[in-house]
């Protein structure tokens, strides 16, 4: 198996700060779970199916850690609604 590098998850996952690419590489992913990752983050969570099967192991915990950034940015998109 080939050892997925710096170059291969910002190829798959985009812009990502250092951190968050070290925590992924610390998790020895594959290709297939960058890739697995990335099809589940391409997809909009209101576009995906109600019978989409989410990724599982070393795929599930690169989107929670991709995830966190995006949760970090939807507080500041424009058209959120202001209580």
């Amino acid at each position: 198996m080939d050892k997925v590098g710096h170059d291969d998850v910002v190829r798959l996952l985009g812009e990502l700060d250092d951190e968050q690419v070290a925590e992924i590489l610390g998790l020895s992913p594959s290709l297939a779970d960058l890739e697995r990752a990335a099809q589940w983050l391409a997809v909009g969570e209101d576009e995906r199916p109600g019978t989409a099967r989410p990724p599982t192991g070393i795929a599930a915990a690169i989107v929670d850690i991709v995830g966190e950034e995006e949760d970090e940015d939807d507080g500041g998109k424009p058209g959120a609604m202001e209580g």
